[in-house]
């Protein structure tokens, strides 16, 4: 691999998750604050990955291994999802956006996979230069995160930047794929070839990587809790600009990132899935506790949470396949991650989200049609301290605004003389029912209201939403503890250099070994 194909592929790898981190990450928070999407709702936008992953990839995968070169397929992809993001940037209904954000995806989730398998299919060593390659998509993300979380998301959920932002870069992204990505054409197959490694079906017959398979499909349903709540999460208690915060653990990425080799080399393929695991329930149970320095703490765990299982995964897959049917073992592995996974998961943060409301609701009425409104349980309105009391134009018609409130400001029921209507979502809040919440919200009965003490009335049940993805990713780190056998090495590759070799990737390169031996090596694994 030469200097120039290694900047390129660097350059793609920043774009390629700078364009995810910039919506991905704060559209969450602006679902649920600015648009008033449900749970359930927040969590079908963000199913539209998942749903995408499950159908496109496997295609993608095989028309960039049989019929086009996979740059151009990269480049065509990200052009036409740069205009999907546009039209959703100005997207206010929730079918309409549902709409647009699932073709989107169907057009942004298999050049995950096809990222991976042009660097794979233009380096030497997996092992050693993948790592160096894919950390620039954790610098792309954390980049993004900044200019999102300082300066496009401020306050936090009300703005539509950053999805105008990632489709800047989307066809930025188009456009240097196809113009300076090295030419990856597909394989050839009117020629019989050597065989390196198995198909994705010979690999399914393993009992192993089925295994890894299926217990790759449960860790991503607690992680879809990440991806869809973190950010509203962290809004919730007040984090100081979240979407920037959030950078803290695409950080530890880059750290862990750059000591992959090293881990694979010590740990081994098991070890490290192991650890992965492990860290997504140690970071759900630091959120659960709500207090920052811990929430911060499972932030850094990200670096673990990702590269241990993620990027191990792929280098595993990528080990495990037959060369000619490399793109299409990524886009298997990204249809059970990506897809399945993240389906299900997205559905179920939802579900858990909305069963843990705050504690404190307040009756509504919505106008549903013209002159047409209806009952609804809500929680309570937003404070707003950013709301310009002064202008007339600002349509942010919280508490601020209504009762020219500040940050250190004091409510009483006394000051609440009129009705709270926010124009937006069309929504009333009558003043006898903001005088009931009040008194509710009002933790030391002084008969006053604080800031703190309505943002804490404000929150969701964290505590629990965050434990069942804890308890889930413990349980598949178990069946995986028990159901995963690591080959082992065998006397001839023992004796390789162990700067070149480790446990984990000499076991993934056992696959020319003979059956008999590669059986007796996983009893010989089972006693251990």
């Amino acid at each position: 691999m030469g200097p120039s194909v290694n900047v390129r592929l660097r350059v793609m790898m920043f774009l390629q998750y700078a364009i995810w981190g910039a919506w991905a990450v704060s559209l969450g928070g602006y679902m649920n604050n600015t648009l008033q999407f449900t749970g359930l709702q927040i969590g079908s936008i963000y199913s539209t990955t998942a749903i995408a992953a499950i159908i496109s990839p496997l295609l993608m995968g095989f028309l960039a291994d049989r019929l086009f070169s996979t740059e151009k397929l990269i480049g065509a992809l990200h052009l036409i999802g740069a205009g999907l993001l546009a039209a959703a940037a100005f997207s206010e209904d929730f079918t309409q956006l549902y709409v647009i954000m699932l073709i989107y995806a169907m057009c942004y989730m298999p050049t995950l996979a096809l990222t991976n398998s042009i660097s794979f299919a233009n380096i030497g060593d997996p092992e050693k230069d993948f790592p160096s390659i894919r950390v620039w998509g954790t610098w792309g993300w954390i980049v993004v995160g900044w200019l999102v979380g300082f300066v496009l998301d401020v306050p936090p959920g009300q703005s539509h930047y950053p999805v105008l932002l990632a489709a800047l870069l989307s066809a930025l992204l188009g456009i240097f794929s196809i113009a300076a990505l090295p030419h990856t054409p597909p394989q050839k197959t009117d020629e019989p070839q050597e065989k390196t490694g198995a198909s994705v079906i010979e690999l399914l017959s393993d009992s192993s990587f089925l295994v890894f398979a299926i217990c790759s499909f449960l860790i991503c349903i607690p992680l879809s809790f990440y991806y869809s709540y973190a950010n509203v999460f962290l809004a919730d208690i007040d984090a100081p600009y979240p979407t920037a915060l959030q950078t803290i653990g695409q950080l530890s990425e880059v750290v862990f990132m750059a000591a992959m080799p090293f881990f694979i080399m010590r740990l081994g393929i098991k070890r490290m899935l192991i650890c992965g695991m492990l860290a997504w329930t140690l970071r759900y149970l630091a959120f659960g506790n709500l207090s920052l320095p811990l929430v911060t703490f499972g932030l850094i765990l990200h670096g673990v949470c990702y590269d241990f299982f993620f990027v191990a995964s792929q280098i595993y897959v990528d080990n495990r396949a037959d060369a000619s049917q490399r793109a299409r073992a990524q886009s298997f592995i990204a249809f059970v991650t990506m897809g399945l996974g993240m389906f299900v998961g997205s559905y179920a943060a939802g579900w858990t989200a909305d069963q843990y409301p705050p504690v404190l609701q307040v009756n509504v009425s919505v106008e549903v049609e013209k002159g047409k409104t209806e009952k609804q349980t809500l929680s309570l309105p937003n404070w707003d301290i950013d709301a310009d009391s002064s202008d007339e134009t600002d349509t942010r018609k919280g508490l601020a605004k209504l009762f020219d409130l500040k940050e250190d400001s004091i409510l009483t029921a006394a000051m609440i003389d009129q009705d709270l209507v926010l124009e937006d979502s069309k929504t009333t809040y009558a003043k006898t029912d903001l005088k009931t919440a009040l008194t509710q919200a009002d933790a030391n009965d002084d008969g006053k209201v604080s800031r703190t003490e309505w943002r804490t009335a404000q929150r969701k049940d964290w505590y629990y939403i965050w434990l069942w993805p804890a308890i889930g990713a413990g349980v598949t780190c178990l069946i995986f503890m028990v159901g995963f056998r690591e080959e082992q090495p065998t006397e001839t590759n023992s004796s390789l250099d162990p700067a070149d070799s480790s446990a984990g990737n000499e076991a993934v390169l056992e696959e020319t070994s003979e059956t008999e031996s590669s059986d007796a090596d996983s009893e010989a694994s089972e006693e251990n």
